[in-house]
């Protein structure tokens, strides 16, 4: 996939109104996301932005608070729009600006628009309230809800001409977004519980005696969740390790962004590890000051380096 760069020449009144309120929409739901893209030239910064409103709409749509059978009709309508926007067929005045952002960075960046066809499936699995056995049954979610994501930002980033293992990198792309969707999933244990969900699979929960779930800040009686949770984590880091590989086919700027956002959720999963039981007490989060460094250290290029040498520490410190 070779890169494709956009200029600002010749972009409408109305397309870069329609980014700028994808671009409002990511700075104030997606913080995390938003530390990443910072470091993009505006054009790919842009298309990201696009993607992020979009794919908020679709999770917005299954978070919500209509019953599941509106859910269902509000999805579909939102796939039929998104066939719209696959085929061209959304004019710069169009009302809704999503689909206008999205239709113009589909036309300058190679983007695998079926890849939010994929996330719709995934959150319709939620709205169905489906539940994993399996890590690969839950891998297939995974893949839908965050390793399409992963793809359709490769679709933006593009790839260094020449760089070696590019074939492989739209399957590091999804494996990162694998990685990062299961220290989610560590993250948001009891939220999630508490919302009639349990995304982990039934195998696990069971052989660490945690099937009776996480209703409250105390893990069930008899349990080792502090042994669940550090099997699953040692389970993202694999992914993560995985997905790395992906960094050094990058240009730099588009290895400083992904390797911001992948950055943070590691270091999540560094607090993960560290008290197991915080995420039964509270939700886990970095202060920017973390995130600020995680993106220097991104911008710099050293987890890229330390990919291309095969070292496997990728910045993160490790604490007693």
């Amino acid at each position: 996939m070779s890169r494709t760069v956009e200029t600002d020449q010749h972009v409408s009144a109305p397309v870069l109104a329609a980014y700028g309120y994808c671009e409002t929409v990511t700075g104030q739901q997606a913080r995390n996301f938003a530390y990443g893209i910072r470091l993009l030239p505006a054009p790919k910064r842009r298309a990201m932005s696009a993607l992020y409103a979009f794919s908020r709409r679709v999770d917005d749509i299954g978070d919500g608070a209509l019953e599941p059978t509106a859910k269902e009709a509000r999805l579909e309508e939102t796939r039929a729009l998104l066939n719209r926007i696959q085929s061209g067929d959304v004019a710069e005045d169009d009302t809704d600006p999503v689909a206008v952002a999205l239709t113009h960075a589909a036309e300058h960046f190679p983007i695998p628009l079926g890849g939010l066809d994929e996330l719709i499936d995934g959150v319709l699995m939620d709205v169905r309230g489906q539940s994993y056995e399996t890590w690969d049954d839950l891998k297939v979610y995974c893949r839908c809800v965050a390793g399409a994501i992963g793809r359709l930002s490769l679709g933006v980033f593009g790839t260094e001409p020449g760089a070696r293992g590019v074939e492989r990198a739209a399957e590091y792309a999804d494996t990162l977004g694998l990685a990062m969707q299961l220290t989610n999933i560590l993250r948001d244990i009891r939220e999630d519980a508490e919302g009639g969900r349990t995304y982990l699979p039934s195998d696990d929960l069971g052989k660490f005696g945690c099937s009776a779930g996480f209703g409250g800040p105390t893990p069930p009686e008899g349990s080792d969740f502090a042994g669940l949770v550090h099997f699953e984590a040692r389970r993202a880091r694999t992914l993560f390790a995985e997905g790395y590989r992906l960094l050094p086919q990058l240009d730099r700027r588009s290895g400083a962004c992904v390797a911001a956002m992948a950055g943070i959720y590691r270091r999540l999963l560094d607090r993960i590890e560290r008290d197991p039981y915080a995420v039964l007490r509270e939700r886990v989060s970095l202060p920017g000051r973390e995130k600020a460094y995680v993106a220097v250290r991104g911008l710099s290029g050293a987890d890229a380096r330390h990919v291309s040498r095969g070292t496997p520490r990728l910045g993160i410190r490790r604490r007693a």
